[in-house]
């Protein structure tokens, strides 16, 4: 590989790292990303790297949280204390959260081979940018019911995880749809967005793992090369993407993201629409 295709690694892992934690699709932006820039990779390795390169901004929730997630030691701070006890309901509610998405994981490669295209992508991003619009502005007048972790009852991480089989479209969002349907119910945009950040470790971890137990492990030394960069740069930025989501969404609702991803959906639709017919 040249030193271009090194630069459109470092690229992609920009785009992941910014787009896993942002509502505005990091799949769907990885997509199309890959329609411009085409690595010189086969066809299998890119569908794998690009689920699998997730796990390095997975890693920054990790480290950015990894004193409120560890269960053999207590956690105090931002007006709130977690006691052992409390890390280990905590964690007992991620998995609970996480068994929607492994029951319908048998369909995850149905799905991608029907879904995994242009129109499907734009008509996500366009539909879920009108519903956050919607809800934010219903949810203007109401306050939430869930302030904490500690607050959030067995059935509301269920339903949160529910919301998140929604994603497995591409141009969903993982991210978006967990935030605003934990919000729909009542949990606060901070509480939604945390209980997010840490339903993506063991879900990202089992999906990186499926694509990589169906690749293979006969990875060349370019490959291996490629995926550690990838998840390298994605780590980092996913450190600056989570620091600036958790700041903004405490001043700010998501109706900047609906627009966002209305004006993309319609762009990608013009671009596709226009190249078959050229």
């Amino acid at each position: 590989m040249n030193f271009i295709e090194w630069l459109r690694v470092i690229f992609l892992g920009i785009v992941e790292g910014i787009t896993e934690w942002l509502p505005i699709s990091s799949t769907g932006h990885l997509i199309l990303a890959d329609e411009f820039i085409k690595l010189n990779v086969s066809n299998d390795f890119m569908q794998m790297f690009l689920v699998v390169i997730q796990l390095g901004a997975i890693l920054a929730v990790v480290v950015l949280y990894f004193k409120k997630l560890w269960p053999f030691c207590s956690w105090e701070g931002d007006g709130e204390t977690l006691s052992c006890k409390d890390k280990w309901i905590l964690w007992g509610k991620i998995v609970l959260a996480c068994l929607p998405a492994i029951m319908i994981s048998p369909f995850n490669d149905f799905i991608e081979e029907k879904f995994n295209n242009y129109v499907v992508v734009a008509m996500m991003l366009i539909l879920y940018g009108i519903l956050f619009i919607i809800i934010e502005n219903y949810n203007k007048k109401r306050k939430p019911t869930c302030t904490s972790l500690k607050d959030m009852s067995v059935l509301t991480a269920l339903a949160i995880g529910l919301f998140q089989v929604l994603a497995v479209v591409p141009g969903t969002s993982r991210s978006g749809s967990t935030i605003i349907g934990g919000i729909l119910i009542g949990v606060s945009r901070t509480v939604a967005a945390e209980f997010t950040f840490f339903l993506g470790i063991p879900v990202m971890f089992g999906a990186s793992l499926l694509k990589v137990v169906k690749f293979g492990f006969s990875f060349t030394g370019t490959e291996i090369a490629i995926l550690l960069l990838g998840m390298a740069v994605a780590f980092v930025v996913s450190i600056l993407a989570i620091k600036f989501l958790v700041g903004y969404i405490k001043k700010h609702d998501f109706k900047a993201f609906g627009w966002y991803r209305i004006v993309l959906g319609v762009l990608v639709l013009g671009y596709f629409i226009g190249k078959s017919y050229l």
